[in-house]
């Protein structure tokens, strides 16, 4: 029997460093995906699996992404780890939950997400069991129909680009859009509201629209990013991953606060 043909074009390894960069900065996988301590992730065990993230509707345990066989995901093929990232399918057809925004990750570049799965091959194994996670929620069929053919928009427009940056990439607007009864209220893209409780107690993601921010300079946006300032000196908190945020580049930086600029204000 022919073996199946990947629906992906062999990678371009330009984009690896790329994605590299992103895993380790806007895309902040280890946020999750890592055991960390007021540091950051604890050595020797990035991507091998984070602490249980606990809401009413489920208790998720983020999963070792690292290359092991056993208790990671060196077994999988490529496409299927593109499978499970952007269509929330395990290897072995399971659906997978929240709180991964598949809704967001599905609009990921075919290069760019595959060269994500580059970068994951590259990051060292560690054997590490990780729970199944507990839903209190039914889960859909689908999170949709299978995902290809989805190019990224050019660098050269900031604002499409910082907005791919701030949705597929780094689902910043997962985190600062306010829940409506079927998901995100987009009329509200932005306008913060929601709750997150962690050992710092409860964070309340901010308004990042104009109607907040208009005043700020670019400086004191990407400090608050980058270094979890805010405008009057006082820390942010988490869960915004400023450690890994800290790592990108300025002009992904400089394409992401010209997305911001754009946003509708919401009071």
């Amino acid at each position: 029997m022919a073996s199946p043909v990947s629906p992906f074009p062999p990678l371009r390894r330009r984009r690896s460093s790329a994605a590299a960069i992103w895993s380790r900065s806007i895309a902040g996988c280890g946020n999750c995906h890592s055991l960390q301590d007021a540091n950051g992730p604890l050595p020797g065990r990035e991507l091998a699996g984070g602490p249980p993230i606990k809401e009413p509707p489920f208790d998720a345990y983020p999963s070792n992404i690292t290359p092991d066989v056993d208790t990671g995901i060196g077994a999988w093929s490529d496409d299927e780890i593109v499978r499970a990232i952007r269509e929330g399918i395990s290897r072995d057809g399971r659906m997978m939950g929240p709180p991964m925004p598949f809704a967001l990750y599905r609009g990921l570049g075919d290069d760019d997400v595959r060269a994500m799965v580059a970068y994951l091959r590259t990051v060292p194994a560690v054997s590490n069991t990780v729970p199944a996670s507990v839903y209190r929620m039914p889960l859909p069929d689908s999170w949709g129909p299978p995902v290809a053919g989805v190019q990224p928009p050019p660098r050269a427009d900031r604002v499409a680009y910082g907005a791919y940056l701030a949705g597929p990439v780094g689902h910043c607007v997962e985190c600062h859009t306010p829940m409506g009864a079927k998901g995100l209220d987009l009329a509200r893209l932005g306008a913060g509201t929601r709750e997150f409780a962690g050992p710092w107690g409860i964070a309340v993601s901010r308004n990042i629209t104009p109607a907040a921010m208009g005043d700020w300079s670019d400086a004191e946006i990407k400090r608050a990013i980058t270094r979890g300032v805010s405008r009057d000196g006082t820390p942010l908190m988490p869960p915004m991953g400023y450690g890994y945020y800290a790592k990108m580049t300025d002009a992904d930086l400089d394409a992401l606060v010209a997305w911001l600029r754009s946003l509708k204000p919401v009071e």
